[in-house]
């Protein structure tokens, strides 16, 4: 084996440089399918701009759409959280309180006992 140190170093700096160039690659992929004000056509030519002349094309599309990269992620990564605020609400039922209230509005209406209306209570503030 006749390798030597500065061939070891080029191997780890070219693969540092592969692996960068990748991540970006498929970050400027997502970030045109998730850019709903781009056309399909816009869309056609970015990739296939990025398949024949790679380097080129992705440093022109971090030049002229890179601040629109962060603005659609983080619209992304907040529309994400809501919807997944608003599932936990609807799978974690009412809060205590809503309990006794529509507890007491039962006992108010005559459909549930004084003693039934202990036991929810109870157990809502448990």
């Amino acid at each position: 084996m006749s390798s030597s140190f500065w061939e070891f170093l080029w191997l780890i700096l070219s693969t540092f440089f592969l692996l960068a160039y990748l991540i970006v690659l498929f970050q400027i992929i997502v970030d045109l399918f998730r850019d709903r004000s781009l056309g399909g056509f816009a869309k056609v030519l970015w990739i296939v701009a990025l398949i024949f002349v790679p380097m080129l094309t992705a440093l022109a599309y971090i030049l002229f759409r890179g601040g629109g990269m962060g603005r659609r992620q983080v619209a992304a990564e907040q529309e994400a959280r809501a919807e997944a605020e608003s599932y936990i609400r609807t799978v974690a039922g009412t809060s205590p309180a809503e309990q006794i209230a529509r507890a007491h509005s039962l006992l108010k209406d005559g459909t549930i006992t004084e003693q039934e209306f202990a036991t929810i209570k109870a157990k809502a503030l448990a």
